[in-house]
């Protein structure tokens, strides 16, 4: 069993930096790939970033390369989403989930999904 909890959500105009984190419980988050979906007001959740179990591998959506970055520290079973260039289409609940396999781009390849946290990017 994982439980995930996410912080750094805010309210931020357009063109700042905003960093999420999700820690984790339990002994085996080493064992997961880690990913971030986001779902907007009216849409469907979509993927956002994923990292491997160790972090070697990492993974984007189109609208986010270049300027989200996604890390873990597995010694503090966290995961991090550093988010630059913010738009207001990036406006959203994120939400950090841990997968055993699977496509990481799809939301049924994660097992466990934490609460998610707000982000309001103003223009």
């Amino acid at each position: 069993q994982v439980q995930l909890v996410e912080s750094g959500g805010g309210l931020v105009q357009a063109g700042v930096s905003l960093r999420l984190s999700c820690a984790a419980s339990g002994r085996t988050f080493s064992s997961y790939a880690m990913g971030w979906f986001r779902q907007a007001s009216g849409k469907e959740r979509e993927f956002v970033a994923a990292i491997s179990w160790g972090g070697s591998s990492t993974y984007y959506a189109d609208s986010v390369k270049g300027r989200f970055t996604i890390s873990r520290d597995n010694a503090k079973n966290t995961v991090y989403l550093q988010m630059n260039s913010l738009k207001p289409e990036d406006t959203a609940v994120y939400y950090c989930a841990a997968s055993r396999g699977g496509s990481y781009y799809q939301t049924l390849s994660y097992d466990y999904w934490g609460q998610g946290t707000q982000d309001t990017v103003s223009s």
